[in-house]
């Protein structure tokens, strides 16, 4: 005896483009204060070092460099900048 099993056609499988768009806008949100809070961290750092605000918190290592901080805000608000023009829809992706 022969049993045979028949399927209906279900939804097609294709590819989506932009699945993560929503998750990209969060990050995108969330990396706006981080990089604002680098560049304070930067610029208290090179006032520190100018004699014009008080001692910085961190007094050795990579981090107690103004350049650092100012080049991680910088870095940081460009991919911030990115995400969100990605989770707009702005990337020039045909849909």
């Amino acid at each position: 005896m022969i049993v045979r099993i028949r399927f209906g056609s279900g939804a097609k499988v294709r590819k989506v483009r932009g699945k993560n768009r929503r998750i990209a806008l969060m990050i995108a949100s969330v990396l706006t204060p981080f990089s604002l809070m680098a560049a304070v961290l930067g610029l208290w750092r090179l006032g520190s070092d100018l004699s014009f605000v008080g001692k910085f918190p961190i007094p050795s290592g990579p981090l107690s460099h103004w350049q650092v901080w100012l080049s991680a805000a910088a870095a940081l608000e460009t991919c911030s900048l990115a995400l969100g023009r990605y989770g707009r829809g702005e990337d020039g992706a045909a849909e």
